[in-house]
């Protein structure tokens, strides 16, 4: 496996508790990953860390072939590198159409002069209709985004990310107050998207996790407790007493 994130010794206090604990998490260039713990095991922590809104008090976060340091960057500086994160409750322009939300979304969609002239770039309407597809939208393209049903606003909001071209999707809770279809396709959605770049999923729901069919890392005060697949993990003995509760 090529690594493209590499945390390694992580730890994070806050007020004398320590959320994150020596975490180590290795993310492949091309890979699904789901990330599972109890409340307080520094999932979102690790999220934060990641993304450059929390630096840790030890250890280091390399990325990419170059290896170049998380920490040494801020937060728009890792965006542009090419880590793009969903957070639970979807944020897209309500007054726009889903069309509009993905051209904007869109990385380097425009020139200048395209800018200045208000004009799209030659092959906008490709990457959008690629995205749009990615994501089931095609068919609501012209629909205002305020009228998109729950679930669509947060395919909506993964469009957005991936129009983005990331290296490393970070999402957060995708499955939640989703119907069973909507869990289904957002399923889908995010098992496309990891052939191509590597995609992290956080998540409570078991049965979301399970169908998305790829390793799991169980996180627990801070550190990475197991590591495997879903069955693999969730037949540990630590995970069953601080985790699974039986």
């Amino acid at each position: 496996m090529n690594t493209l994130l590499e945390v390694s010794g992580v730890s994070v206090h806050f007020d004398g508790f320590k959320a994150i604990n020596n975490l180590s998490i290795q993310i492949g260039e091309v890979e699904l990953r789901a990330i599972i713990g109890p409340n307080g095991a520094g999932k979102t922590t690790f999220m934060d860390i990641v993304t450059g809104n929390t630096k840790p008090d030890e250890g280091y976060v390399i990325w990419g072939k170059k290896s170049s340091s998380l920490l040494d960057m801020n937060e728009s500086q890792i965006a542009q590198a090419g880590i793009g994160r969903k957070f639970q409750k979807p944020t897209v322009f309500d007054e726009q159409t889903v069309r509009e939300n993905i051209t904007m979304a869109l990385k380097n969609p425009r020139s200048p002069f395209d800018l200045l002239f208000n004009r799209a770039a030659p092959d906008t309407e490709d990457r959008v209709r690629a995205v749009s597809d990615d994501i089931g939208l095609t068919d609501a393209l012209d629909q205002l985004s305020g009228a998109l049903s729950h679930g669509q606003k947060h395919w909506l909001e993964i469009g957005m990310l991936l129009a983005q071209d990331p290296r490393l999707l970070l999402v957060d809770e995708p499955a939640a107050g989703m119907s069973a279809t909507e869990r289904e396709q957002t399923t889908d959605i995010l098992v496309r998207a990891a052939k191509t770049r590597a995609v992290v999923v956080v998540e409570h729901d078991m049965e979301f996790v399970r169908r998305l069919n790829c390793k799991v890392t169980v996180l627990h005060q801070g550190s990475v407790l197991a590591e495997g697949s879903l069955d693999h993990v969730t037949k540990n003995q630590d995970v069953i007493d601080v985790y699974l509760g039986r």
